[in-house]
């Protein structure tokens, strides 16, 4: 520990907010044309991410801080892209530290309704009265589901036009240039990933993403040679194959082409019960279920796909692989489990198979993010006048986000290694204290064991029936930290000198 003007203690103006180390390593690359915007940039990063649920006045911890942090969100020079550049620099320095990384990208609403005062500027949501704004990331994770940071991120906020789009017949979407549909975004992003190869050239890219990027002008994007990043989307339709490849088959669509192959492998899962969100779904990814634990059975084979008519273009025959994941028996009353993965990863022997469904099955990893930025940091709560400050906000939370799973997953996936790879010595030491009631060792523990006491302070009761904390029980216990490391700082048996209060 340093000296009380270390800390930032200043006895004749009061507290000046510190910069949490952690902040410091990610703001590295900080540019906002403004020393002090730099500052309180990190300034207002360390007070959310020290208290990611709580309001943005009780996180600041006073009138000035507060105030200090919606004039940043209010300003100009702090732009959605540059607020999160700084991230990405780092996301990049860390993905290039790995043999293989997922992109995973997906978009979630950010619902700002306020039925008692409307915020200026969200659009509509879908058809109802609900407004907001759009999000769609890109966001980079280890194979073993460990977040990596935000690489890319689009927000915008839906006119009634496009709204109205929906409502349009296959027919009229299709004669739609794909420029001009909302969806074009899983082609921005998969580019915006091609790109990001060139930074880490020894890092193999793996984009992951769910059913609606199965769209042909997605797939046509993501064979264009040389391609530089492999793929993996669930498929939504069964689509046609190419006239040749059904004369010799026999088969003309690709569920069915898989079917004719002989079984792989069988393997055991845990089905998650499910309820319909509203009553009249009909898509069969969508209709409840039960929980219970069945069999499935993996085929997999190459197919060509036949292009569709485009009013605007011709598009090329696709060839790509596809992985069929089917439930052996399922109940005659509840929904089939069934999954087609089409991908460019080659699928020829057996564990190559088994990896593209592992890969996949990381994408749920972008829903427990979502998660965290909703519940654990709150966004849709976050009380501003206008949209625009509010993205410029969510861009701050994003990172925070990012951090709380960060170590919620690293405490698993590199349980072994020590705490200070994460937490700072005033940190883990005030922990153990408080939750062990024992003075702290002169040898940090393990990170796995302290991120379970720090669960420990979110509510998380252990046990092996209750597996590992999760992000929730996480963020709980990193604001309670945040109290009990600041203590530490200022009273703890490692403080050579105080404050001198008048």
């Amino acid at each position: 520990m340093g000296s009380w003007m270390d800390l930032g203690w200043e006895a004749s103006q009061g507290w000046t907010p510190m910069v949490a180390p952690w902040v410091a390593d990610e703001m590295k690359t900080v540019d906002l044309k403004d020393k002090r915007l730099d500052k309180r940039l990190q300034e207002v990063l360390s007070q959310l991410g020290g208290y990611p649920a709580a309001s943005i006045p009780v996180a600041c911890g006073g009138h000035a801080e507060m105030t200090a942090a919606y004039r940043l969100f209010d300003n100009e020079k702090a732009a959605w892209t540059v607020l999160l550049r700084p991230h990405t620099d780092a996301t990049r320095q860390r993905m290039a530290q790995q043999a293989a990384v997922l992109l995973v990208q997906d978009t979630t609403e950010v619902d700002v309704t306020r039925p008692e005062r409307q915020v200026a500027g969200p659009g509509p949501l879908d058809g109802s009265a609900r407004r907001g704004a759009l999000l769609h990331l890109l966001h980079a994770f280890t194979p073993d589901g460990t977040p990596l940071g935000t690489l890319d991120a689009l927000a915008w906020v839906r006119d009634e036009e496009g709204v109205r789009c929906a409502s349009l017949t296959r027919a009229q979407r299709a004669a739609t240039a794909i420029e001009e549909k909302e969806s074009y975004r899983w082609v921005e992003m998969l580019r915006r990933a091609s790109e990001e190869a060139s930074h880490c050239s020894s890092t193999r890219l793996v984009c992951l993403a769910d059913s609606e990027a199965d769209i042909y002008e997605f797939l046509a994007q993501a064979t264009v040679e040389p391609r530089r990043v492999d793929w993996i989307v669930r498929a939504c339709q069964n689509r046609a194959l190419q006239r040749e490849k059904a004369r010799k088959t026999g088969e003309k669509y690709v569920r069915e082409q898989v079917l004719g192959q002989p079984v792989l492998f069988t393997h055991s899962i845990q089905v998650r019960g499910r309820k319909a969100k509203v009553s009249c779904e009909t898509r069969g990814r969508r209709q409840p279920r039960e929980s219970r634990e069945t069999q499935v059975e993996v085929r997999a084979a190459g197919v060509t796909l036949r292009p569709p008519w485009r009013a605007e273009r011709k598009l090329p025959a696709v060839s790509v692989n596809a992985v069929l994941v089917r439930e052996v028996a399922p109940p005659a009353d509840d929904e089939p489990v069934e999954w087609l993965l089409l991908t460019s990863l080659p699928v020829g022997e057996l564990e190559q198979v088994r990896q593209v469904i592992q890969y996949y099955c990381v994408r749920w990893m972008i829903e427990v993010f979502f998660r965290t930025l909703k519940t654990g940091c709150r966004v849709e709560a976050r009380r501003f006048e206008q949209i625009e400050r509010l993205l410029s906000c969510l861009a701050v939370y994003l990172i925070v986000a990012w951090r709380t799973l960060y170590v919620c997953r690293l405490g698993r996936s590199c349980p072994e290694i020590g705490c200070e790879a994460v937490f700072e010595p005033a940190e883990w030491k005030s922990v153990w204290k408080i939750t062990r009631r024992t003075a702290p060792p002169r040898v940090p523990p393990r990170l796995g064991e302290m991120v379970g006491l720090v669960a420990q302070l979110g509510g998380y009761v252990g046990g092996k029936r209750r597996g590992p904390p999760g992000p929730q029980t996480i963020w709980i216990g990193l604001q309670r930290m945040h109290d009990f490391a600041l203590c530490w700082q200022l009273f703890g048996p490692d403080t050579r000198a105080g404050p001198q209060l008048v």
